[in-house]
């Protein structure tokens, strides 16, 4: 017993320590593997692919809707060869029309002339999604600009059993996302939106899916529709008071997050390929390049956040070429860049208070080991490469499970025993990407400045990349 006492006084520093080091709030277990998967595909779709709208008002025609040869397996076989991880759908608009035969809706595919009837997008597309081993996600808008109920407490219930309908005949369903749009429905009413009850339907039916909207519960906003993330990203947010749409914080706090935020919420970058979210024939010519979706990988995964990336399909029910040809290369693009990790064949060490360690976990290729460290004292990490050697490109990740930590950090590329330039960043996170002008060094250190407390690193990589493709502008 008293060898016991002994251990138990010599443990009990280090269990309280590692309590401490463990922040508050962490990612649960479906927001972790959400994290993991950085990049997938929105996809707006319904009457407007065929009205050229944008917003439709719900009076259009359900006939409107009937594709020529809607082929969802030629949807995931895109993303697939895209990299994309997984297809989100817009189920219903903000026209109320549903891309499922819905029992709570008069405003369906089964009120189509597409397959006089018969057809269920919604069917389709998870039934290929499983195929092709991609997560399936749903887009439902709480706005109906079609259905007699909306404005009146009666569409909470419609809405509620929509959902159900949706996790218990296509699920699993990976992600959901809320629109908070909500303008007046075909009685001139706007509705007032049961919050909870949505939430509490999702932890009843649908407990693994993660739900996305301005505040979450559990993917926020970014801000803005352009794709763009924070410099500066906490996956941390205060919701108190705050709703989905005009309720939501301001624009500047969905991209910045909090630095001490209660929840964890951690930031879903939206962005069109084109100029508009469905699929108009105009904007063939302006599909956005390769190049310009790297660039956004950078501004969006490169800074802690994922890339939701709308590919609208055609009025055929198909990804247009030129979205696909463009698709492809951007996924060949990053192969190229973030395929060679010169840190594989570099050393670690960890330096502190004048004594150094090898750090193998920072280049180990695994999230789940990590190395802890404290700011404001004499610690940093070393990376030395064999031999004298160019990159443009540094990535290093924070060991999330753990909570968001790190608030300044710096790298300084040595040559030698000169520093040859020095790389600042704010915050990590999930991931932080930062590119700088070719340099050729035999070493760099990473040096974090100021953090909320002890944080643990798990990967550091390297990279040389076209120039070309190096960040253009700071936003």
């Amino acid at each position: 017993m008293k060898r016991f006492s002994v251990l138990l006084a010599l443990l009990l520093p280090m269990i309280i320590l590692a309590q401490k080091n463990r922040l508050s709030p962490v990612p649960s277990p479906q927001q972790l593997a959400w994290h993991d998967k950085e990049f997938y595909l929105f996809m707006h779709f319904g009457p407007n692919t065929f009205t050229g709208k944008e917003w439709g008002e719900g009076n259009e025609q359900a006939g409107v809707f009937n594709p020529s040869s809607l082929d969802c397996r030629q949807w995931c076989e895109v993303a697939r060869k895209a990299g994309a991880k997984g297809i989100i759908i817009t189920a219903k608009h903000h026209d109320g029309f549903c891309l499922w035969p819905s029992k709570y809706s008069t405003h369906t595919v089964r009120e189509s002339a597409w397959k006089n009837g018969k057809g269920d997008v919604l069917k389709e597309l998870s039934e290929a999604c499983k195929e092709y081993g991609l997560k399936f996600g749903v887009y439902l808008s709480p706005w109906d600009r079609n259905h007699p109920d909306y404005g009146t407490e009666k569409y909470n219930e419609v809405f509620r059993n929509m959902m159900k309908e949706i996790f218990l005949a296509y699920g699993p369903v990976w992600e959901l996302w809320w629109d908070g749009a909500n303008g007046e429905g075909p009685n001139g009413k706007k509705q007032v939106y049961d919050w909870n009850g949505f939430k509490e339907t999702v932890s009843e039916f649908s407990p693994n899916t993660v739900v996305f909207s301005d505040v979450g519960p559990h993917i926020r906003w970014i801000g803005n529709e352009k794709g763009i993330a924070g410099i500066t990203n906490w996956n941390t947010l205060d919701t108190l008071g705050f709703t989905p749409g005009h309720g939501a914080p301001p624009t500047d706090t969905l991209m910045r997050g909090n630095i001490n935020g209660s929840a964890w919420i951690p930031a879903e970058c939206d962005v069109s390929i084109r100029p508009g979210w469905f699929y108009r024939a105009g904007e063939d010519d302006k599909v956005k390049s390769a190049t310009e979706l790297f660039q956004l990988y950078l501004k969006s995964t490169g800074r802690g956040a994922n890339l939701l990336l709308n590919v609208p399909p055609d009025q055929r029910g198909l990804i247009h070429a030129i979205d696909s040809v463009a698709l492809v290369n951007f996924n060949q693009m990053r192969t190229a860049a973030f395929g060679n990790d010169l840190c594989r064949s570099a050393r670690a060490e960890f330096l502190a208070a004048g004594v150094t360690a090898d750090a193998p976990e920072l280049l180990d290729g695994f999230q789940s080991t990590s190395h802890e460290i404290v700011p404001g004292i004499d610690q940093m990490f070393r990376i030395y490469f064999p031999t004298r050697t160019k990159v443009n490109c540094i990535s290093i990740m924070e060991a999330i499970q753990y909570g968001q930590s790190v608030k300044e950090f710096e790298i300084l590329l040595w040559d030698g025993n000169k520093v040859v330039q020095s790389v600042f960043g704010t915050t990590i996170g999930r991931k932080r990407i930062l590119t700088f002008p070719e340099k050729e060094i035999t070493r760099f250190s990473i040096v974090v400045h100021q953090a909320k407390g002890a944080a643990r690193i798990a990967e550091v990589s390297a990279y040389l990349f076209s120039p070309d493709l190096v960040e253009k502008k700071v936003e």
